[in-house]
């Protein structure tokens, strides 16, 4: 029995690390589907909702990534932290 126990534990453990390991990432590599869904949970905050996911979604096109949470940690995505406008500002939400 001990046995049956520990390893539904360390199934469960994995599983936890797989998907802490996926959000550490940025959710690098979405595919252009899941853009939407991502984009909406990083504006969620911002009460200019509309520039925002404009500007996420056609980030996350061209990266394929989203950083995680509602802002900042843009390191995890180099390409959506690198994105300048011509006047040098972030271009990614």
């Amino acid at each position: 029995m001990a046995s049956r126990s520990t390893c539904l534990l360390l199934v469960l453990s994995m599983l936890f690390f797989i998907t802490l390991a996926n959000v550490a990432e940025g959710y690098n590599n979405l595919r252009p589907r899941d853009c939407k869904p991502r984009c909406t949970y990083r504006c969620s905050a911002t009460s200019h909702k509309k520039p925002c996911m404009f500007f996420c979604e056609k980030c996350c096109a061209t990266c394929r990534c989203v950083p995680a949470g509602t802002y900042g940690h843009k390191q995890t995505c180099p390409c959506y932290n690198n994105w300048k406008t011509k006047e040098g500002r972030p271009k990614c939400p």
